[in-house]
Parts: structure tokens; C-alpha cells; sequence
């Protein structure tokens, strides 16, 4: 038996040691010999062929958050490189980890402007944790595990390989791929300072007015069992970023519903009511915060995250917590007293049932059934036939915010979506991967007729695996959210917004995805309960009043108690 390897094998052996199963990968010229050595290793290692690079990243993303695994992309040098950026740009920003691998051109054609040469590592460095391009086959394992091992610790990212052709063809040691656990200049998790865990403690038990905002940092560290215990024993209400819903169930009594822009009443108005706001795992984004210079006036703020570059960085805090955040509220926990909130509760319930009256974007008994659906109404009901367990994906406008809003959520890691960078054409390839990532979990994608055309393609590795995610495309004939923009702030001018569709139905069943178009609330019901009775890829088609907004809103340059209820009202908080 030889002892030398090529480089693409050791790449594959690698990846089965990091225990990867499965990569999302596309196949072209700089990259073959990689993908020639991963034929003799389906059997442990299986490549999901997607129609676009951007698939495949988004289907990496997916799998990632829902799989707490990193998610594996390998596609060939130049345009397919280029195509990544987009996904790169999107998990740096949501802090999911990739390991993506582009083949590039031979070590001594760099430079030269060969055939599909591009500056990988000039374009991807600004968009990701690390980036690192490969010339020789002996580098080939040792990048490797040092790329799993930033990616998934610490605050979590992407990271890139670029291997040239040399590197995957040449020659190395056969020996056992040894994982990296530690880089001297690397530390992922600080460690916890007492004092700063001691003030924090001391500033929730004198507080009289505390609101936890729970970010995505307590779904990577795995933390929502911890944080429902403190906030239990503290009886503080709790509240979540877009990313960081599912960290409690939508019925458990102290959660509260969605910050930001388009969030729930009650969160947002108290935000700048409370004394004491409890930030875990989260960045202060302009969405959540609105106008800065107006957030949470009277409050103090603790801030506990991984990243210490978050702190200070939007929004002014009085203490700050530097660590995980599974083991910043471990600390805490047993510091806190117990106290009861009742009147501070019942606050937010109080505003939360006024937007339930006020914004109608639920089925009523008065509801007209010839008229078309309310979108919060398709997405409450597409939760309540799903059950327990099932995953949100959406694509990114109105179908974005407002399954988030309504959908039901009862475990953890049960939402995938595009915060940030907010990707259109996210949601259809992100909704593959996350099925492929939890099998055993229903997956409902949520998409507008504009999010899901950027990425439609993708419908054919539906059909190459019999992926069976559930799409419901909520079908207006406008981009949406660009239109309520236009409509609320640019004098209803609506510039290249109405949009000329194809036919949706006939489109997926091309593609062997069974799918029907649902013209009336009076079709709803029954059309999702044979979506949910059919084994497999079901398409919901859905139509959807083109005026249709979403409410509440608080609009851009305004303090985020200034919540509109309707384009012409704004909410008395008065309550």
C-alpha cells in the first residue's frame, strides 16, 4: 500500500473525520479531482447536487441552523466562487457556520488571469471569519481542521478554503487526520469574569421593570433551557430578535413576542418603559432599536455576548458580560432572587391583545370567505395543521415578518431566515438544507412570488431527492414590502415593483412537486390539510390582496414605541 495521498483525498477523509455526511457542492474544472476522489466515498459521504452556487450556500446555511453542524459547500474556482458571496455575506452576518471549499487554478497560473482565475481570497475576506488559500497538498488536512475549528467556535461564521489544483493533485503523507482544538492566537470562549456576572445579578434584583431580549447567541450556545429558568425565577418577561425566536415556545406565559420594526406592541412599547433591559446574544441592529438616540431612555442595559465587539457598538450599556452565553446565564442563575412581576407581566398582555383587535391579521368570524387570505392568517394556520416540532423558513419581505409574527413555534431551532443581510432567494434553498439537516421535522417554507423566482431553479433538487419541504408562497403580484414602502413614503409611486408571474401551479408540477393555487380563504383550509396529508414536496400557491401591509410598523428615523397600526393611525400606548 502506498503512503502518499492526493490532497482532494485527504480533503475527503478529513470531512468524514469531522463527521460531515453530507455537502452541498457543484462540480466544474478547478475542482474535479476533489470530486472525483468523493466517488468512491458516497457511501459516508453524499453531495447534494444544487442548480445554483447560491443554492447550495443558502442550502448550507439551512442545514446548519436547524442541524447545529456546520454546513459543507465545495464548488469549482471563478464565477462559482463569485456566485457565494451573497450566502458568505449572510452567514457572517447571522453568525452560521460554513466551511466552504472553491477549487482555484494551478499555484503557477495565479496571477495570470487564467481560465475562470479569480482573487478568491481578496473578494471573500471582508465577508467571512477566515479565508485561506491552499497551494500544496501537505496543507491540505491542517487548513481543514483549522477551518472547522473557527467556524464553529466563539461566535460562529463562514470560513473559505481555496484549493489550487495542485494542492488537490499532488502528493501527501497518509496519516490520520488530527482535529484542531486550540490556535494560540485564537480564543473562542473567554473566560467568565465574577465581577461582571456579580453586577449584573445585583442590577436584576433591584430592578422593578426588567425585560429579557433573547437573541440568536442563546440558540448557538444551546442556552433556552437556562434562559426560561431565570426568567421564571425572576418572573421577567421575555422578548426575541427576529433570529432568536423559538428560544421559548409562543404559549409559555412569560414570552412576550418579537422586537423590532415589525414586532409585537408590547415588547416594543415597554422597551422604553423598562428599567432594566436583559440583553443576551444579540447585536442592537437599527431594526430592533429604531431611532438610537430614543431607545430605552429610562433603562439600564446589561449586554452578555460572545462577541465583545457587539458591546457598545449601537447602543450605550451600563454592564457588559463577556462570555458564552449558556454559561454567562448558568452564572447568573443562582444569583438571582426570586421575585414576582405580575404587574409588569400583565403590561405587555395588555398591549399585545390591543394589536390583536386592532390589526387584523387574523381570520375573524366576520371574515369574508370569497375574499382572498390575510397573510398572519395563512401562516397561523399553516403552523396549526404542521404541529408540534415543525420549522419555519421564509424568504425575505412581507412573507418574512409576518409567518415569523404568527407561526407557532414549540422547540428550538425552529426558524430559518435571512436577518441581516436580508436574501431574497434565500428561503427556497434554505428550506432544502433544513430538511435535510432535521428529516424527522415538518419544514415549511413561507415565500413571495418575487423571493422565490431568485432561487426558483432549486425546485429541481427538490425533485432529484424528494426533498419534502412544504412551500407556501404568498402571491401578491408586487414585491411586497418594497410596495408598502412605496405606498407609505413615496406617494404610492410604484416603480418597478408590480410584478408579471408565471404560472406557479404548473411550474412545480413540471418538476414532479405536487401544488395547487388557493384563489380564496374558503379553499384555505382544506388545501393545507392535503399539503400536509401528501408524503413529500407540496406547493401551496396562495393568493394575496396586493394592498395587503404589514402592521405594526414602526417606521425608519422613529423611536420604536412610535408604532403605526394602519397607514393612516399610529398607537396610543397610553395604556
Amino acid at each position: 500500500m502506498s503512503d502518499k495521498i492526493t490532497g482532494a483525498e485527504a480533503l475527503i477523509r478529513g470531512l468524514i473525520a469531522e463527521n460531515v455526511d453530507r455537502v452541498f457542492g457543484y462540480p466544474g474544472g478547478y475542482i474535479i479531482p476533489v470530486f472525483d476522489r468523493l466517488y468512491d466515498y458516497t457511501d459516508r459521504l453524499t453531495n447534494v447536487l444544487t442548480r445554483h452556487e447560491q443554492g447550495a450556500i443558502h442550502a448550507a446555511q439551512g442545514y446548519a441552523r436547524v442541524a447545529h453542524r456546520p454546513g459543507v459547500v465545495i464548488v469549482t474556482s471563478g464565477p462559482a466562487a463569485t456566485n457565494l458571496i451573497t450566502g458568505l455575506s449572510d452567514a457572517m452576518m447571522d453568525s452560521t457556520p460554513l466551511v466552504v471549499i472553491t477549487g482555484q487554478a494551478p499555484s503557477h497560473m495565479l496571477g495570470t488571469d487564467a481560465f475562470q482565475e479569480t482573487d478568491v481570497m481578496g473578494i471573500t475576506q471582508p465577508v467571512t471569519k477566515w479565508s485561506c488559500q491552499i497551494r500544496r497538498a501537505d496543507d491540505v488536512a491542517p487548513a481543514l481542521a483549522r477551518a472547522f475549528h473557527i467556524a464553529t467556535t466563539g461566535r460562529p461564521g463562514p470560513v473559505v478554503l481555496d484549493l489550487t489544483k495542485d494542492a488537490q493533485t499532488g502528493l501527501t503523507s497518509d496519516k490520520p487526520y488530527t482535529p484542531c482544538n486550540f490556535i494560540r492566537s485564537y480564543i473562542p470562549v473567554p473566560e467568565i469574569n465574577p465581577e461582571e456576572i456579580r453586577r449584573a445579578a445585583e442590577m436584576i434584583n433591584r430592578s422593578r421593570r426588567p425585560m429579557i431580549l433573547a437573541g440568536q447567541g442563546v440558540t448557538i450556545s444551546e442556552a433556552e433551557d437556562v434562559l426560561t429558568r431565570l426568567a421564571e425565577k425572576a418572573d421577567i418577561p421575555v422578548a426575541a430578535t427576529l433570529l432568536g425566536l423559538s428560544v421559548m415556545p409562543s404559549d409559555h406565559p412569560l414570552f412576550k413576542g418579537m422586537l423590532g420594526m415589525h414586532g409585537n406592541i408590547g415588547p416594543n412599547v415597554n422597551t422604553n418603559r423598562a428599567d432594566l433591559l436583559i440583553a443576551v446574544g444579540l447585536r442592537f441592529d437599527d431594526r430592533m432599536t429604531g431611532t438610537v438616540e430614543c431607545y430605552a431612555p429610562g433603562a439600564e442595559i446589561i449586554h452578555i455576548d460572545i462577541d465583545r465587539s457587539e458591546f457598545n457598538k449601537n447602543v450605550r450599556t451600563t454592564a457588559t458580560v463577556h462570555a458564552d452565553a449558556l454559561m454567562a446565564l448558568e452564572a447568573l442563575l443562582p444569583l438571582v432572587r426570586k421575585t414576582d412581576h405580575k404587574e409588569w407581566n400583565e403590561t405587555f398582555d395588555r398591549h399585545n391583545r390591543a394589536e390583536q383587535r386592532l390589526i387584523c391579521n387574523e381570520a375573524t368570524s366576520g371574515a369574508d370567505p370569497s375574499e382572498p387570505a390575510k397573510m398572519g392568517e395563512v401562516a397561523l394556520k399553516v403552523s396549526q395543521v404542521a404541529g408540534p416540532g415543525a420549522i419555519l423558513v421564509t424568504d425575505v419581505g412581507q412573507n418574512q415578518m409576518l409567518s415569523a409574527r404568527y407561526f407557532r413555534y414549540t422547540a428550538p431551532r425552529s426558524i430559518v431566515t435571512s436577518g441581516g443581510l436580508g436574501t431574497m432567494g434565500f428561503g427556497l434553498p434554505a428550506a432544502i438544507g433544513a430538511k435535510m439537516g432535521a428529516p424527522e421535522r415538518p419544514v415549511c417554507l413561507f415565500t413571495g412570488d418575487g423571493g422565490i423566482q431568485m432561487t426558483i431553479q432549486e425546485l429541481g433538487t427538490i425533485m432529484q431527492y424528494g426533498t419534502a419541504v412544504k412551500i407556501i408562497i404568498l402571491n401578491n403580484n408586487f414585491l411586497g414590502n418594497v410596495r408598502q414602502w412605496q405606498e407609505l413614503f413615496f406617494d404610492s409611486r410604484f416603480s418597478a415593483t408590480p410584478m408579471v408571474n408565471p404560472d406557479f401551479r404548473m411550474l412545480a408540477t413540471s418538476y414532479g412537486i405536487q401544488a395547487e393555487n388557493v384563489e380564496s380563504r374558503s379553499q384555505l383550509d382544506a388545501a393545507i390539510s392535503r399539503m400536509f396529508e401528501t408524503p413529500g414536496p407540496y406547493l401551496l400557491n396562495v393568493n394575496i390582496r396586493e394592498a395587503d401591509m404589514v402592521f405594526p410598523m414602526t417606521p425608519p428615523g422613529h423611536s420604536i414605541d412610535y408604532i403605526m397600526i394602519n397607514p393612516n393611525d399610529v398607537y396610543n400606548n397610553n395604556l
